[in-house]
Order: structure tokens, then sequence, then C-alpha cells
């Protein structure tokens, strides 16, 4: 957007320990980040899923104090900016409780409201809250959505028009994940890329590792994430306690992450519940097989794209949004071993392999970027 001439503005909510962030390369002088964990919001940013990679609040706990504040202190920071910079045009992400309140604080700017997977899961994890949030989104002008799947989902949840919905993919820097370098020795190494979650179905990939580490002993899982509370604590533990078989990066860089995909074999992102998982574009364009449990959003956009470089597995059954059914997970388990094994085995991607020129055309940030302008476009 910038190089295209846009003059932007960013309002993001931001930890107590990362009060600054960088977003985009854009100077400090044009984000706003509203800091929790201070004096007028005490207690920690709520994540827009219930197991975040930093300290964080969940929305169902917050109690109705809290929540007041927390809208209270939305209210004010979007209207401060709204009042002394009058945009044209606000792009609110996440169909959720800042998005529902955007008309109510700018009435008569155009809203594209850009819907990811969790703002929908919120809503079925806090049904207090749902209402309100389908009334006030139901508002927005335009909803950008990454497949069919979403679009149908906000259809039936918010009863949004169908023409003010758009199906827009997401998109990778084509500029950071390239095949350059690619590791020619990297055979038995696989990555994960991801927070460290159960929901993610990271317990189930440490399971199958140990299961491929009896024929394959040289197999050496790379995860790339991190997470707060018991649950990300359990799974450091386990993966402490699988020795050499698991390397724990933490959070890394774009760059450095895009090195480590170049050194893997196959990347593997088994969740029980996705929208468009960036990670399996990112790791593809850098020459990585890809294993995914067979999810709405990878079946309609990743799985035409992706050919026969990625392997689906069928999901276990969920007993609510994702947390899987006890009774399926050994076969689950199972299933990815020897879908992991399978793509192991397949030759290497070559440079030269036309779903790179499909992934460009279809994810680069470029090829988003001029769909989504489209939109913004259309409104002005």
């Amino acid at each position: 957007a910038e190089q295209s001439g846009w003059d932007q503005r960013v309002v993001v909510g931001a930890p107590a320990d990362d009060p600054d962030p960088l977003i985009g390369g854009l100077p400090e002088s044009r984000v706003f980040p509203l800091v929790f964990e201070t004096e007028h919001l005490p207690f920690p940013l709520p994540g827009m899923s219930d197991v975040m990679p930093y300290p964080s609040s969940r929305f169902s706990d917050l109690d109705e104090d809290q929540l007041s504040l927390y809208q209270g202190a939305w209210r004010a920071h979007v209207g401060g900016l709204v009042r002394t910079w009058e945009p044209d045009l606000i792009h609110v992400h996440h169909v959720w409780i800042v998005a529902s309140m955007i008309k109510d604080i700018a009435s008569g700017v155009p809203v594209v409201n850009q819907c990811h997977a969790t703002g929908l899961r919120q809503m079925a994890l806090c049904p207090h809250l749902a209402n309100d949030v389908r009334e006030g989104c139901r508002r927005n002008d335009a909803f950008i959505v990454p497949d069919r799947g979403q679009a149908a989902q906000l259809r039936r949840s918010l009863g949004a028009d169908r023409e003010k919905i758009f199906i827009l993919g997401a998109g990778y820097d084509e500029r950071i994940f390239t095949f350059d370098d690619v590791d020619p020795e990297r055979f038995g190494r696989i990555a994960y890329v991801g927070k460290l979650s159960d929901a993610k179905g990271l317990p189930a990939l440490l399971d199958a590792v140990d299961r491929l580490s009896g024929p394959m002993p040289d197999l050496q899982l790379h995860v790339v994430g991190s997470g707060a509370g018991p649950q990300a604590d359990d799974l450091r533990r386990r993966m402490s306690e699988m020795g050499d078989r698991v390397v724990q990066h933490g959070q890394v860089g774009q760059r450095d992450l895009a090195g480590l995909l170049r050194r893997c074999a196959v990347c593997v992102l088994p969740s029980y519940y996705e929208g468009l998982p960036l990670v399996l574009v990112e790791a593809l364009s850098c020459g990585c097989r890809l294993v995914a449990t067979r999810l709405p959003g990878i079946v309609e956009q990743l799985e035409p794209a992706c050919g026969p470089h990625l392997e689906t597995v069928d999901p276990p059954r969920l007993l609510d949004v994702d947390t899987p059914s006890p009774e399926d997970l050994p076969d689950f388990v199972t299933r990815l071993v020897e879908a992991i094994a399978r793509a192991l085995a397949a030759r290497p991607i070559e440079p030269d392999d036309p779903v790179m020129g499909v992934l460009r055309n279809t994810f680069s940030w470029r090829e988003v970027f001029r769909h989504t302008e489209s939109v913004w476009l259309d409104l002005l």
C-alpha cells in the first residue's frame, strides 16, 4: 500500500513487553499502539486465540468491568485518530469486538472488515458477546475472507449480504520466502511453525515423530513458535525430553524462518482449526513438501495450487471448535505418520517446478494487495 501511494495509519493492540511494534516497515509516527497491562488497562492483551505466543487474557474470561475498560479504551483510541486524521477508509481485522464498534466511532467512513477464522471461533467460545458482535459488524461495508468456507460462515453468522463478501486468499512475501540456497542435505528434517498449543495438533505431531524415529533414526523436528501458559510449558518440557529429535527455535523473524525452511524437507501443520495457513505457502516457496490436516481453507485454496506437493490428513472428530475426540487421536497420529513418511520419500521439489509460478501469481503480497486495493477503490 505504501508503494502504491496510500497514506496509512495503523492501530494495533500491544502487550506490555512489546509496546512499540514494528508494522510492515512503516515509520513509528504512523503506528498507534494501544498498550495493555497499564494503569488504565490493568490486564494482559486479550488474544484472538485462547492460547497466544505472549502472555494474554482470554475473551471468555473477561468480567464486565474488564470488558467495559476494553471497549472504552478502543473507542477512545480509534476515535481520537479518526477525529485528528479524518480517514477516507478504515480497514479493520477480525470480525470481533473492535470491528463491531467502528461504525459507532466513524459512522460516515467506509469500513472493510478482514475476516480471519479466529473471530468466528470466538463467537462460539463467547456466546454472551456474539450477538453484539453480529449486530455491530453487520453494518460494515465490505468483508474480505480467505476462502469460500469462511464466506459461507460469515453469511450464516452475520447475515452479511453476499455482494459484500470478497474472497481474496492470503499473501506471502515472495522476496523473503524463495528457493535460493536450498540445502541439498535436508532429508530427514521436518518443520512445524505455529503456536505451542494443543489446538495446533503439536502433541499429535510429537507422537508421530516418536513413532517415526524407530525406522528413521536421523529424523529431526524443528519447532518454530512460542506460547504462554500451562499448555505451552508442558509442550516445551516434552520436547526437551525428546533430546536431539526436536530442536526448539522459539519465535524467529521472517528471514530466519525462511532460512530454516530451506534447510527442511517437509513442513507439517496438524492443526484442528485454521483459515488459510500462510506458513504452508511460505514453506512450499522454500522447497518444502507439505503435510496438513484436511481443513476447508487448505482444501479449497491450497490443494489446487500445491498439487502433489501437499499431503492432506483427515482430522479427528472434534468435541468443540478445536478439541479433538481422544478416541480418534491414535488413528489421526497413524495418518500423520503415513503422510510424513510419504512426503519424506518423495523426490525433492526442483526450483523450476511450475508450482512456484502458481504461488507467486496467486499468493504473493503484490497479488493480494492488488485485489484488496480494488475493494478499497470500489468503496471510495
